[in-house]
């Protein structure tokens, strides 16, 4: 690990001043420690949140906010959450294991980095890593990749779990410019797809410091989150799906779907879910929503099985929820 310098202001303003040119921000440091120690990423100074009072969870006119700094096991424990967001509780819990959830933190998780091998391995190319250098994934082991929001300069997967449940709520994502300007950004403008810079992953802008999340009034009806991976422990998604819904006169009225382990980014696709309102539950119905999901998915080789797998894990989460 490269030397660096480490600050820890006592308020945001401070934060901000201290927050320059090669700065990062740290709070759990779950994957950031990590991400330092192989030299992926090398900041020369490290500054400090974790005790700027954005540890809290509190009403918000318009449902919840989530303080940045708020862990995993805070935020899945805290009963208005487990309540009222459960596919957000039961995303957080089969994220991480207990230790890990202890540390890490709402904003941290927001910019949670891929777990591409070859964006860790900095012997290989990787236009995330080192935009222009090319992707070492294409031609490679392929078997923990996108399959949505590709593209010829990058297919590494987004691997937060609590950020698919988060893009499922329609949830907001709290930042302060460092002019101390607050403004709140929809998930599905804050995530960029790769392009021809996927080196550059969110919107946020020189100096943007997240302070927390901004959960909406409650979905109501039925909630889960189901995450199929190699092994029953800890372990990122092959696939996962954060879904919502609610049904009418054995109709469903209203729904909301996000995946993981498929995309660049959380993934959500709104004619699928168009697709499924006022419709009664079916076989058919949800082969269709199948069909208009992958639609546009690029199977490299040895990523064929996600194909089957998306399709399975919708139907059967479909079918528990319309029951």
């Amino acid at each position: 690990m490269r030397p660096f310098d480490y600050q820890r202001p006592e308020t945001l303003s401070g934060a901000h001043v201290a927050a320059r040119d090669g700065a990062t921000f740290i709070a759990g440091g779950t994957n950031l420690i990590d991400l330092m120690k192989l030299e992926v990423m090398a900041p020369d100074t490290l500054v400090d949140i974790s005790r700027l009072g954005l540890d809290q969870i509190n009403t918000h006119e318009e449902g919840l906010h989530v303080g940045a700094t708020v862990t995993n096991s805070d935020l899945a424990a805290d009963m208005r959450v487990r309540q009222a967001y459960p596919v957000l509780a039961r995303a957080l819990l089969a994220g991480a294991s207990g230790q890990l959830r202890n540390k890490a933190t709402t904003g941290g998780n927001l910019l949670q980095r891929t777990r591409c091998p070859y964006f860790y391995d900095t012997d290989t190319p990787c236009n995330k890593r080192s935009p222009g250098s090319g992707c070492a994934a294409l031609g490679g082991e392929m078997r923990n990749h996108a399959v949505l929001g590709t593209s010829d300069h990058c297919v590494a997967l987004h691997p937060s779990d609590m950020a698919v449940a988060l893009r499922a709520l329609d949830a907001k994502v709290e930042v302060e410019d460092s002019d101390g300007t607050r403004r709140a950004i929809a998930l599905d403008e804050f995530y960029r797809l790769p392009g021809d810079r996927p080196d550059q992953e969110t919107t946020l802008n020189a100096g943007d410091l997240i302070t927390g999340a901004i959960l909406p009034a409650p979905f109501g009806g039925r909630q889960t989150y189901r995450k199929v991976r190699d092994r029953a422990s800890y372990a990122f998604a092959l696939v996962s799906v954060a879904a919502m819904v609610r049904m009418d006169n054995g109709r469903i009225s209203n729904v909301a779907l996000a995946f993981g382990g498929v995309g660049t980014r959380p993934w959500r696709d709104r004619d699928v879910e168009n697709l499924l309102i006022g419709e009664a539950p079916s076989q058919k119905l949800f082969d269709t929503a199948g069909d208009i999901l992958m639609k546009d998915a690029v199977l490299y080789d040895g990523l064929e099985f996600k194909d089957t797998l998306v399709r399975r894990l919708l139907t059967a989460t479909l079918t528990e929820l319309t029951q």
